[in-house]
Formats: structure tokens, sequence, C-alpha cells
């Protein structure tokens, strides 16, 4: 498995990604409109070239043999009131496809963000997992986050409770 970072070239494979995983995650906890609506508003190819054209924003791709098989998505610049670190970084998404999800692409993306928390000289790194998704609590549970507080995510036109979790490197 290589790690790479994405590129504007990236684009429509990244939009199709995201939204087959995000799809199949969590389409049967919610309704099919409120799926549909996030889908729309988070995973265009537009919106995944101007993230790729953001310098704030990194993908990290997980591949093999040059298929994508998971990415991490980070935040440079992304902050939570509850975060306690000084300096840190956002994890917005770790994704894998779904053939890959225990195979290890989860903790080779967990690895890479940390890494590049570390030379960004970041002492914590946080992001958002939703309420109901015990599975990905756990793994982040076991990467040493702790959870600091909640906030809403809005899936469509519902609003959910996201535990914010952070690590800190220090």
């Amino acid at each position: 498995m290589d790690i790479r970072y994405g590129t504007i070239d990236d684009a429509k494979m990244l939009a199709e990604f995201g939204a087959n995983a995000f799809y199949d995650s969590f389409a049967k906890d919610n309704t099919e409109e409120n799926i549909r609506l996030f889908l729309e508003s988070k995973y265009s190819t537009e919106l995944q070239r101007k993230e790729l054209s953001d310098p704030n924003v990194l993908f990290l791709i997980a591949e093999i043999e040059d298929e994508m098989i998971g990415y991490a998505k980070i935040n440079l610049n992304s902050r939570d009131h509850s975060v306690q670190g000084e300096k840190s970084i956002e994890i917005e998404r770790v994704y894998a496809a779904k053939e890959f999800i225990g195979k290890g692409v989860g903790k080779e993306l967990m690895l890479a963000c940390i890494d590049e928390a570390k030379k960004r000289d970041c002492d914590s790194i946080w992001l958002g997992v939703w309420e109901k998704n015990p599975r990905a609590i756990e793994f982040y549970k076991k990467w040493g986050f702790n959870e600091i507080g909640t906030h809403v995510f809005n899936l469509g036109n519902d609003p959910q409770k996201d535990y914010i979790m952070e690590l800190r490197l220090t």
C-alpha cells in the first residue's frame, strides 16, 4: 500500500469514492433524502477540485497498484472550541473501500495523518465522529483520541450529534 498526496487530477475520483464510502457507511441509518442532499452538497467533482486547490486542505490517498483503496482529508486551519491543543489539525474524513475495511487501510492513513501533524509541529489532532458510529469511535479511542465535546453535524435536513475527539501529541 502506498500513500500519496491528492492532486487536482484526483477530483473526480475523490468525489465518486467519497460519495460511495459515505453512502455505504451511513445510508442504512438515515433517510434517502438526507443522504442525497448531503452527497450533493459535499461530493461534487467541482467541490473536490476546489478543496484540492486549497492550501489548508490535504488529501492523503491510499493506493494499491495505482488503485485508490482509501483516503483521509485533513484540514490544516480548522478549530473547534473544545480543542485543547495550541496548534492542531482536523481529520475530516478517513475512508476505506468497503472490501478493505479491517485490512489496515485506516491504520496506514492514521499513521500518515499523525506524521503530517508532527511535520507541522502540531500538538494535537481533532475530529468529529457521529455518536451512532461505534466502530469509528472505538478505532479512534484505540489511537488515543479522547472525547472532549460535541457539535452538530447537519446531514441534509437532520441535525446530528458528533463527538469531538482529540489526540494530544505532546
